[in-house]
């Protein structure tokens, strides 16, 4: 049986959706994973972009609201809210928080948000990579490149 992780955050645009992406696509045979947010608004094309960039097609993925997996049991709940906004989940059995910057908040000219959503792209990918993907996700904290 594969384990269950959810991504949240604020908005599921941008970063949960990378996140939800790589998982897929590089662990889908041990994960089944998906992605929300608190305030859901629509996918972030600078995230399918840079997605797209490593080979992973992340266009058909939407913004999900939260409220959405209420009461359904996850085995990791991964919150990636910035600031700590991320409220707690009763019915997963293990929630992590990770703090990636937030690209969608870097302004200037294109090239400089692109380099920003690729950093988060690359941290997040080597959080994973490191991280759940070898099982030892308690207490972590990412750091962008």
């Amino acid at each position: 049986m594969k384990e269950r992780v959810l991504f949240i955050g604020t908005n599921n645009a941008a970063r949960t959706q990378m996140a939800e992406g790589y998982l897929r696509a590089r662990y889908g045979d041990r994960y089944e994973v998906c992605s929300a947010g608190i305030a859901p608004t629509a996918l972030d094309p600078m995230a399918v972009r840079v997605m797209a960039e490593i080979g992973i097609d992340i266009s058909g993925q939407r913004a999900k609201d939260l409220g959405l997996f209420d009461g359904k049991e996850m085995d990791y709940v991964i919150a990636l809210c910035s600031g700590g906004v991320c409220p707690m989940f009763p019915w997963a059995k293990e929630t992590i928080r990770v703090d990636f910057p937030d690209p969608a908040r870097v302004t200037g000219p294109k090239d400089r948000v692109l380099s920003a959503y690729r950093r988060s792209r690359d941290a997040i990918i080597d959080w994973i990579d490191g991280g759940i993907a070898k099982r030892k996700v308690a207490g972590a904290t990412a750091q962008a490149r």
